[in-house]
């Protein structure tokens, strides 16, 4: 399962809650990429580091031929498409995750980029031509009820997907 989107749309959440209830592996690839150091250099303008995409493919390859597992980022476009069963992309309303980001302490450049990304939709189009289209569903991320309704279809979706590849 990989779960897509702009940063403050609510992933992590989903994908950690979602790891509870069905005993997945949950992984964050921004956290693993910290813990193991996992960059090519700093991007100045945005003030982050610059993901070396090789070396997190090879950190995850085994992880993900077991099976089970939840991947949370916000791209998609190196990710082996054979990895994946289905795709979600979360999207919130921009004044939800305007205030969200701000929280965080985006600002300028990197504020304004992340909104513009998701106005575009420029995640959902990037899993959208890097995977099948069946594959790829996009849920809205605003409240709680939100989540909620995400982890029950999500949860459906697994019990049906397990009754028929098992």
């Amino acid at each position: 399962v990989l779960f897509l989107g702009t940063p403050g749309v609510g992933k992590t959440t989903l994908g950690k809650e979602l790891a509870s209830r069905t005993g997945m592996t949950y992984i964050n690839v921004g956290d693993m990429a910290k813990e193991g150091e996992l960059y090519e250099g700093f991007d100045e303008e945005y003030d982050c580091p610059i993901l070396d995409e090789d070396r997190v493919i090879d950190e995850l390859e085994d992880k993900m031929s077991e099976g089970g597992v939840i991947i949370d980022y916000h791209g998609c476009d190196f990710f082996p498409e054979r990895w994946f069963h289905i795709v979600f992309v979360l999207r919130t309303e921009n004044s939800f995750l305007y205030d969200r980001l701000e929280n965080r302490g985006y600002k300028g450049k990197k504020l304004q980029d992340n909104i513009q990304c998701e106005i575009f939709q420029t995640l959902y189009e990037e899993a959208m031509s890097s995977y099948k289209e069946e594959i790829v569903h996009q849920l809205p991320s605003n409240t709680p009820e939100d989540l909620e309704r995400n982890l029950d279809q999500i949860m459906q979706w697994i019990e049906q997907w397990m009754k028929d590849n098992n």
